[in-house]
C-alpha cells in the first residue's frame, strides 16, 4: 500500500475531500475515571459522522487553516484516508492542540495514524511547541494508540475540551 502524504490546502476542504473516508468506529469497552482512577468499563457504541458533522469539520479544518493551523492528510490513490489538524494558538501550559486525527476504517492499522501523529508533533515543534494537547477518544483501541505514541495524562487540563467532550481523556505528548 503506497501512501502520498501532504499539506491540505484551504481550496481541497470540500466535502468531496471525504467522499471515502469512513469515519466509523465500533466502540465496546472505554475508559473512564471512576474514584479519581482509570478503569476500563464497557460502553458499547458506534462512533460515526453525520452530513452535520462533515460541515463542522470542514469548517473547524478551515479555521484552522486560516489562522496559521496546520492540516496534513495520508492519500491513496488520490483518495484521503487519514487526517490530522494542529492549532496555531497556545494554549494554557504552554501546548498547542492537536484538534483531531483520523484514520479511515479501511485503512487503520497500517501506520498511518503514527505517520501523521509524528507529521502533527514536528510541525508542532517547528513552531515552538515543547507539548502537544490531545482530547482523546476514551475507546481502549484509541488509548492504546496514544500510550504507544508515548502520551501521557495532561498536565494541564483544558477547561473548554473537557466541558465539551466530559468522556474524553486529556493527554499530552512532550515534544522532543
Amino acid at each position: 500500500m503506497t501512501m502520498e502524504y501532504k499539506v491540505i490546502k484551504r481550496s481541497e476542504l470540500s466535502r468531496g475531500l471525504f467522499r471515502s473516508f469512513i469515519r466509523r468506529q465500533v466502540v465496546t469497552d472505554c475508559w473512564r475515571r471512576v474514584g479519581g482512577q482509570w478503569t476500563i468499563k464497557s460502553d458499547p457504541f458506534t462512533d460515526d459522522w453525520s452530513e452535520s458533522d462533515y460541515k463542522v469539520l470542514i469548517s473547524c479544518l478551515k479555521n484552522t487553516l486560516d489562522t496559521g493551523g496546520f492540516v496534513y492528510g495520508a492519500f491513496s490513490g488520490g483518495t484521503l484516508k487519514g487526517f490530522v489538524s494542529v492549532e496555531s494558538e497556545p494554549m494554557e501550559g504552554g501546548y498547542l492542540d492537536l484538534s483531531s486525527i483520523h484514520v479511515s476504517e479501511d485503512f487503520r492499522g497500517n501506520g498511518i495514524g503514527k505517520e501523521l501523529f509524528r507529521a502533527a508533533a514536528e510541525w508542532a515543534k517547528l513552531h515552538g511547541a515543547k507539548r502537544l494537547y490531545i482530547s482523546a477518544h476514551s475507546a481502549v483501541e484509541s488509548q492504546a494508540f496514544y500510550k504507544a505514541m508515548g502520551c501521557v495524562d495532561a498536565e494541564v487540563c483544558n477547561k473548554k475540551h473537557v466541558e465539551a467532550e466530559p468522556f474524553d481523556r486529556q493527554l499530552e505528548y512532550k515534544i522532543l
